[in-house]
């Protein structure tokens, strides 16, 4: 025996002919329903364009501004242990920028003081010399040798850089043999701008910039 159609069994719900809805407000029904079909449509679709619009943004970042959170206090006084900075890599190091890189297989932060080329030398008391003219840091607090075993003068090679942090008591850096000048390969990138903390300056100018810019 056939099942009766879906008309006839819908219309089994009602009781008494009352009940049967008018035109009016079947078509409210209708378009309700169609409404809400529309709208959870749309909110897939929005969710899905954000949740795209979010990869790409974390892709991006991951292949060309990478966010790095400052350890330890060899950056001190420009850069604080736990602030969140950006660095680029599209942008080509020069003398003055900070640059991320890689030592036995940590990332560190530390100041480009020479590139390849230049010849420096640093005195027992840390005051720096950069092509036979003393060289103006006014990102450190004060001079010091600090861990440093190779000899000066110093030629730096080519396709390296010799690096610092603006702690210099503190600092382990170029000035240490095993350290020694950073090969291209192992910088990440120039870091440029400070996330975190909100209230301190955000862009990391380079003061050497500035001075030749003047």
């Amino acid at each position: 025996m056939s099942s009766p159609p879906k008309a006839v069994t819908a219309m089994h719900k009602f009781t008494s002919l009352d009940e049967i809805p008018t035109a009016e407000q079947f078509k409210k029904e209708l378009n309700r329903r169609r409404y809400k079909k529309q709208f959870a449509a749309t909110l897939k679709n929005t969710f899905i364009s954000v949740a795209e619009a979010a990869s790409a943004a974390v892709l991006i970042s991951w292949l060309f501004l990478p966010a790095v959170r400052v350890t330890g206090t060899s950056m001190e006084p420009t850069l604080f242990s736990n602030q969140i900075v950006f660095c680029s890599k599209l942008q080509n190091a020069k003398r003055g920028d900070i640059i991320a890189l890689y030592y036995n297989k940590k990332l560190l932060l530390k100041r480009v003081i020479a590139v390849a080329g230049d010849t420096i030398d640093i005195d027992e008391k840390g005051n720096v010399t950069l092509n036979g003219e003393p060289l103006d840091e006014p990102y450190i607090n004060s001079a010091a040798l600090g861990e440093c075993d190779i000899v000066f003068p110093y030629l730096v090679k080519e396709n390296r850089w010799f690096v610092m942090g603006d702690n210099r008591a503190v600092s382990v850096d170029s000035r240490y043999s095993a350290f020694g000048a950073v090969p291209d390969e192992n910088i990440l990138g120039v870091v440029w701008f400070r996330l975190y903390p909100f209230d301190l300056p955000h862009i990391l100018e380079n003061p050497h910039e500035e001075k030749e810019s003047v």
